[in-house]
């Protein structure tokens, strides 16, 4: 039988999860659990999942992605409003998450990264594919998703008019803890992630960091078997990324929790993931660990170019420079060979052109670098982040 949420949509057993608490409590939180009803079932890993670690085959990954296409049909344009054209979100996606990795999911705006991660939560349903974790048919059975993962979107408002304590113990209940369990756990990650000073605060009156962090806390609490962590560290303070990640580290040790992150910080990915699948125009272009590849561009390295005002275009070595050069205001990107560099870096700073020249770096290729030579770009973004 279904049950109303309380935001008046309907969820339970057999329905799709639809409503906006989803997101961040991974639940559809029926009325029925104010009268002791426990959504989430004693067994998380399916019986064939079970089976085949007994024998030894397949333990190891968690969630295994075949396929999976996702076509938003074209829009016709109406009261003066433009339609848009019929776009493929995600191009027959394939990839395995491993038990107790950071898997990372890197790409521009538009490359399909938030449609993926929204059929592998459950939220939507592909054309065609399928996705498993730990042996749960997700497609077939959506509603299975919240009782396996915890997901924090990038907008999570389900909780804006709870405090923080509260916020986090509702989470703990809704997924099947007794009260004095989810109070414990609340205590535990509020003072893990630095926020018990903040517990009597509602969400909405926090600062943006500060917020994203008490999103995060409720995503901890509950312990599920695999994280979907979209942007997780926006607006925050070095501090409080580093108590994110320490979190993450800690549960992967103590509990094997797997890890899958949705970025567009190219340094943070090279930081903490241990494999990466970077998306353009919804198809998985290259899937490796960063060192793996950065590889494929370790014949080359990184010359950035900073100007004091504008580039000294009348200085020919410059000027030959342009056309391989990304530029984002005063700033040049290029990559070449070494000798090349060696090169363009005495031409800048043994001229003419050095007056013009407020500071420079040379460094090794990073993820965008990768992106950018295997051809990747999505209409007017140049790299993984907007020029």
């Amino acid at each position: 039988m279904s049950l109303p949420c309380w935001c008046g949509s309907v969820g339970g057993e057999r329905a799709v999860p639809r409503c906006s608490s989803w997101p961040i409590l991974g639940v559809c939180p029926p009325r029925a659990l104010v009268w002791g009803w426990d959504p989430v079932p004693s067994v998380l890993v399916s019986t064939r999942t079970a089976q085949g670690v007994r024998n030894g085959h397949g333990g190891d990954v968690v969630c295994a992605v075949r396929d999976l296409t996702k076509t938003y049909p074209a829009v016709r344009g109406r009261r003066g409003a433009p339609g848009t054209p019929e776009v493929r979100a995600t191009d027959g996606v394939r990839m395995d998450i491993r038990r107790g990795e950071i898997f990372g999911l890197l790409g521009p705006n538009g490359a399909g990264k938030t449609t993926l991660v929204r059929q592998l939560t459950g939220l939507m349903r592909p054309d065609r594919g399928s996705v498993e974790i730990l042996g749960h048919d997700i497609v077939r059975h959506p509603e299975r998703a919240a009782r396996i993962l915890a997901y924090l979107g990038q907008e999570s408002t389900a909780l804006d008019e709870l405090t923080v304590s509260l916020a986090a113990e509702t989470t703990g209940r809704l997924r099947g803890l007794d009260v004095r369990s989810a109070r414990a756990e609340r205590d535990a990650v509020l003072e893990e992630l630095g926020l018990t000073e903040l517990a009597s605060r509602p969400l909405k009156k926090l600062s943006g960091g500060q917020r994203r962090l008490a999103c995060f806390a409720t995503t901890l609490v509950g312990a599920r078997p695999l994280l979907v962590l979209d942007e997780p560290t926006t607006g925050m303070d070095p501090v409080a990324r580093r108590a994110v990640w320490g979190a993450v580290d800690r549960r992967r040790v103590e509990h094997a929790t797997t890890v899958l992150l949705v970025t567009h910080n190219v340094i943070e990915a090279e930081t903490v993931l241990d494999r990466v699948a970077v998306l353009d125009r919804g198809r998985v272009i290259a899937c490796d660990t960063p060192s793996g590849l950065k590889e494929q561009v370790a014949g080359e390295v990184r010359l950035e170019l900073v100007w004091r005002e504008r580039a000294p275009l009348d200085v020919p070595e410059v000027a030959a420079l342009r056309d391989r050069a990304v530029e984002s205001g005063r700033r040049w990107s290029l990559r070449l060979a070494p000798e090349e560099a060696r090169a363009a870096v005495a031409a800048v700073t043994g001229g003419a052109a050095f007056a013009a020249l407020d500071d420079f770096t040379l460094a090794t290729p990073s993820l965008e670098d990768v992106y950018l030579a295997l051809g990747g770009s999505t209409g007017n973004v140049r790299g993984l982040v907007k020029a």
